[in-house]
């Protein structure tokens, strides 16, 4: 009994930290990977030096990324930080412009 009280305290102190620094870390590298796997061409990113840039092309573990007018870069995937706006994927056929209610069909 007397040995379980001295172990006690460092018990607690394993507790407090899994919950306090442990945990939330976990839960941060769960988001970031989640992140960085939804990334697609068009994304609006930050990687961790600082690029801010346009995703033009998406690889296995690598991406593209167009800082400038012409000037593409490669960065590993792991490397954004931040997505600062995603691309809307298109509506299929949900929003047509100027249709009538008479217009016309093709029939076969």
């Amino acid at each position: 009994m007397g040995a379980l009280i001295q172990f006690a305290p460092l018990i607690l102190i394993f507790v407090v930290f899994y919950f306090l620094l442990i945990r939330p870390q976990q839960k941060r590298m769960k988001e970031h990977r989640e992140m960085v796997a939804a990334l697609s061409k068009g994304d609006e990113v930050v990687t961790a030096g600082g690029i801010v840039g346009k995703v033009v092309k998406v690889d296995e573990g690598e991406l593209q990324v167009e800082i400038a007018t012409g000037v593409k870069v490669r960065v590993m995937r792991a490397t954004v930080s931040e997505v600062r706006s995603r691309t809307q994927p298109k509506a299929a056929n949900d929003s047509k412009t100027g249709s009538k209610s008479g217009s016309k069909t093709v029939s076969e």
